[in-house]
């Protein structure tokens, strides 16, 4: 419980058994529940994030019959802690590359009832121009700009930050089989949440990078599908405010 919001942590994981008990042992003790889908590992993921689940109590171990995508899984999570009576549901990678000192950081907004949705944004630290990959600022950087443009949110960036908290409203508010289930994810959500209204902001968070860290996205990656998420994103959310136009107009 958190200033009396129940809370829930989901964290996607694919392939994660040598992270994934970690990070759900540094879960914030104050967290009412940790949702951990696992999105069809072909590793021992499952095992391990359910003996960790154990130890810690108050977990539930998903998993995915296939392989959905990270977007998917945290949808499946959504839902769970939605079923649960969860008001505010945050995301922590099952790497282990988010920082759980941040996490009251990340859900205060909602709790306190000035956001519907936070996003942690790497930038905002002072650490980032140290520990974030120059690739990887570069990346951030360009995809962050071209989120800009085709969420209608101008004044958030680093896009890519899986570091999020969401209200059990604003998700109400979305058509959640409708989000793109892989990478893109992120950029799909926000353009959607500004179609519903919602409020968004960024929070510092730290950024975190192990000797062992190596991202999921790659070049092929970031050529496709991401270029024809902010595409779609952008036609969808245009689409919607000259639907709002026209209704207010007649």
């Amino acid at each position: 419980m958190y200033q009396q919001s129940r809370v829930a942590v989901v964290i996607p994981a694919f392939n994660e058994q040598a992270a994934v008990g970690v990070a759900i042992a540094a879960v914030p003790g104050f967290v009412d529940r940790v949702i951990v889908v696992d999105d069809a590992s072909t590793d021992t993921t499952a095992a391990v994030a359910d003996a960790a689940g154990r130890t810690r109590g108050e977990t539930d171990v998903i998993t995915h019959a296939h392989n959905r995508g990270v977007g998917a899984a945290i949808v499946s999570g959504y839902r769970r802690a939605l079923a649960l009576g969860c008001d505010v549901i945050a995301v922590m990678a099952g790497d282990g590359q988010m920082d759980p000192i941040d996490l009251p950081r990340v859900i205060a907004p909602i709790a306190d009832g000035t956001a519907d949705y936070v996003k942690g944004n790497r930038f905002l630290h002072p650490e980032v121009w140290r520990a974030m990959p120059p690739a990887r600022i570069v990346g951030n950087v360009v995809l962050s700009a071209a989120t800009r443009l085709t969420s209608g949110y101008r004044h958030v960036f680093d896009s890519q930050c899986g570091y999020t908290a969401i209200s059990a409203a604003a998700l109400a508010a979305l058509d959640l089989d409708q989000l793109f289930p892989r990478y893109g994810y992120p950029n799909d959500l926000l353009s959607r949440l500004h179609v519903a209204g919602q409020r968004v902001v960024d929070v510092p968070v730290r950024p975190v990078y192990g000797p062992a860290w190596k991202s999921g996205i790659n070049l092929g990656t970031a050529i496709h599908p991401i270029p024809w998420v902010l595409l779609r994103s952008w036609s969808t959310r245009l689409a919607s405010e000259a639907r709002a136009r026209w209704t207010r107009a007649s």
